[in-house]
């Protein structure tokens, strides 16, 4: 005996997919009765392997059937009971490659130089088709954490990109998101910050200490024990660049020496 047609029809038909798979889920109707199932089928109005008995609140899986990521498709639904069954609900027309949300890669940023590298690999699927077969491009937003200046490129889509003309020595902070030709609809990655080179070490006054005591406790010790047998440097020419300013100490002259001196240039 023909079913008669007396249950409600499945409502809010969508199909929704994310980096190629593709699935389709739907509400029963209005006073469905709870022991009800409900089946699929698509485009050619062919039985969709997995989805002919779901009951309320599953999804189907369409990945499968569609395959052409160029083609239009399009699902039905309807609801069915022992000897009842419901009209069938049609899904919006669906292609794969436009209406499909691109995840983003899986980054690693490090520095070189001037520059910071990134290494990317295509988004984690289990569809059939990989992402890496069609054309796309790269967005990538820098941003540097010290002021928060920043920009956008648009790239080629490659496993290993550079972003040149950076500061050395200076933190960024990277997103990217994937594109092609026909579509748009993408996700952006999370934040990913690298330094461009090691960053430079902060200047101390107390590094400098050192370096000039040593010499300056050399001439004060040697001038004071060597006498005339201390070494003679020039005025003004000292072998350390830091004690340039710095001529040999003389010792001390005793009271003879000086009359003496006197007597002389009488």
């Amino acid at each position: 005996a023909a079913a008669c047609v007396d249950l409600p029809a499945p409502c809010n038909v969508s199909i929704s997919s994310f980096n190629m798979e593709h699935m389709l889920s739907f509400l029963p109707g209005p006073e469905t009765p709870p022991s009800s199932r409900f089946t699929v089928e698509q485009s050619s109005w062919k039985s969709v392997a997995g989805c002919l008995r779901l009951t309320a609140g599953q999804t189907c899986n369409l990945t499968r059937a569609f395959r052409d990521p160029f083609d239009q498709y399009q699902a039905r639904v309807r609801a069915f009971a022992p000897n009842r069954t419901s009209g069938w609900t049609l899904s919006r027309r669906f292609q794969p490659l436009t209406d499909t949300v691109l995840g983003p890669p899986d980054v690693s940023v490090s520095g070189c130089g001037n520059c910071l590298l990134l290494q990317l690999r295509p988004p984690a699927t289990r569809q059939l088709q990989p992402l890496t077969g069609f054309h796309r491009e790269l967005l990538v937003h820098v941003q540097r954490t010290r002021d928060g200046a920043q920009f956008s490129l648009r790239l080629p889509y490659q496993e290993e990109v550079g972003v040149a003309y950076l500061q050395p020595g200076v933190e960024y902070c990277l997103t990217v998101s994937i594109r092609t030709r026909f579509n748009y609809n993408s996700v952006t990655s999370k934040s990913h910050c690298a330094f461009t080179s090691p960053p430079q070490p902060a200047s101390s006054p107390l590094v400098t200490v050192p370096l000039l005591a040593a010499p300056l406790a050399y001439f004060l010790l040697c001038g004071r024990t060597c006498g005339r047998a201390a070494p003679q440097l020039s005025d003004r020419a000292s072998a350390d660049p830091l004690l340039a300013d710095h001529g040999p100490l003389q010792p001390p002259r005793n009271g003879s020496d000086q009359d003496e001196d006197a007597r002389s240039h009488a």
